[in-house]
């Protein structure tokens, strides 16, 4: 499945690498462009994902589940209603808990990996 916000968002959904099989993230990198959010892989009951991103996303919360980043290039501000702004650099990584209201944001190309329960919708809740 993949789902457009926009023209600028490009998110797919489906388990692109499952299991027993390399996941070869330099090459997804080298193949797109931010906006873009690709699942890599289900672990039990989440979901490795990579973003890639440039640009601002949209305020959004997710009722039921927390939400991981972990930055493999570039720099990540999380925007955190009620706690500020939370600037990771390369190797850094962060966790929203479900229902905090928040929003990715990065200057330059940036290069992420979420980690979320398979539940998630990645635009938010309502």
């Amino acid at each position: 499945m993949t789902t457009n916000l926009d023209d600028r968002y490009v998110t797919r959904m489906d388990n692109k690498y499952g299991a027993l099989t390399p996941i070869d993230i330099p090459a997804e990198v080298a193949a797109h462009e931010p906006w873009f959010n690709q699942t890599l892989t289900r672990v039990n009951d989440a979901l490795v994902r990579l973003g890639i991103f440039r640009g601002e996303y949209h305020w959004h919360k997710h009722d039921a589940e927390d939400e991981c980043f972990v930055v493999l290039e570039g720099e990540l501000c999380l925007d955190v209603d009620g706690r500020g702004t939370v600037t990771l650099g390369k190797h850094m990584g962060y966790t929203v808990p479900r229902g905090v209201l928040h929003r990715t944001r990065a200057a330059e190309k940036t290069v992420v990996l979420m980690i979320e329960a398979a539940t998630v919708t990645p635009t938010g809740d309502p």
